[in-house]
């Protein structure tokens, strides 16, 4: 019996136990290390059918397993991200539990978070669509999982990038007129001068992110996107020429300059920033044709 044949069904496994893991964290409140076994669990997702294409293994068998691992980590586990994200508005670097709730309103702290489940429910839904779909072998048709499940994990790392003790309006006064000479905490006033325009952007970014509203309302979206039918290109390259993948070449160059000049903020931007240029090309050729 080869062995390897084994082998991509053995790197999804590896995406699955990271989703297995990643749930763990996420219930014990640790979402950063959550969000980082993601992160590590989608490399597993890329090479997995990178090592069944190089090594000419390709199997049915394998393509189910690989949506089963995908359900868990790119489905369960943002559905658990941001519940509790909704429920506590939590991660390490944030003690306050009670951030964008009222703890009196049974709604917003109790139910309202449940419907961040419905991320997971439509997770399923598209991933049974593509396992059907004969249209998504080179293209996407709605948004994938993993781009969802980064995006969401991206929410818990924008977290960091909030000042100690200092909200996002607070950052803007502070930005405009600087640190009040009468302010109670001096250390804070001393160690921390007025952010630039850049953090302002970050802190008002994060701190949109930490509402119970925003998150459900934002799980309601990306459920309408992942079984949308709406085309999106895929990042393979039949080549390296500029005329075949101006596209590609073009998302890649802005999401490196994303990453690079707002870290973890840019994070959540690549992705809305392929979902608009995907809308924008299809646009174009729509009209070319026509």
């Amino acid at each position: 019996m080869s062995i390897k044949k084994h082998i991509p069904n053995a790197i999804t496994c590896c995406n699955l136990l990271c989703g297995c893991l990643a749930i763990v964290q996420a219930f014990e409140g640790n979402l950063v290390y959550s969000a980082y076994l993601v992160g590590l669990a989608a490399i597993f997702d890329f090479f997995d059918g990178f090592a069944a294409r190089l090594l000419r293994v390709a199997s049915p068998i394998g393509k189910d397993l690989d949506s089963l691992a995908d359900m868990v980590t790119f489905g369960v586990v943002p559905g658990v991200i941001m519940y509790k994200i909704a429920l506590f508005g939590q991660q390490p670097y944030v003690e306050e539990v009670t951030i964008g709730l009222h703890i009196d309103d049974i709604f917003l702290s109790k139910i309202a978070p449940l419907f961040c489940f419905v991320l997971t429910i439509f997770s399923a839904i598209r991933l049974a669509k593509f396992n059907n779909d004969t249209r998504q072998t080179d293209s996407f048709i709605g948004v994938p999982t993993p781009a969802i499940a980064i995006f969401v994990c991206s929410l818990v790392l924008v977290y960091g990038v909030r000042f100690p003790e200092v909200s996002g309006l607070d950052a803007f006064y502070v930005f405009l007129n600087g640190y009040p000479e009468d302010m109670k905490n001096v250390s804070l006033a001393a160690n921390y001068a007025a952010p630039s325009t850049l953090e302002v952007i970050k802190l008002i970014i994060a701190e949109l992110f930490v509402n119970t509203v925003f998150n459900v309302v934002l799980c309601l979206v990306f459920s309408v996107l992942l079984i949308s039918e709406l085309p999106l290109f895929a990042l393979k390259f039949r080549n390296f020429s500029w005329s075949g993948n101006r596209i590609r070449y073009s998302f890649l160059g802005l999401s490196l300059i994303l990453l690079i000049t707002l870290q973890f903020v840019g994070i959540p931007l690549i992705i809305i920033l392929y979902i608009l240029m995907s809308v924008v090309t299809n646009f174009y050729l729509k009209r070319r044709v026509s």
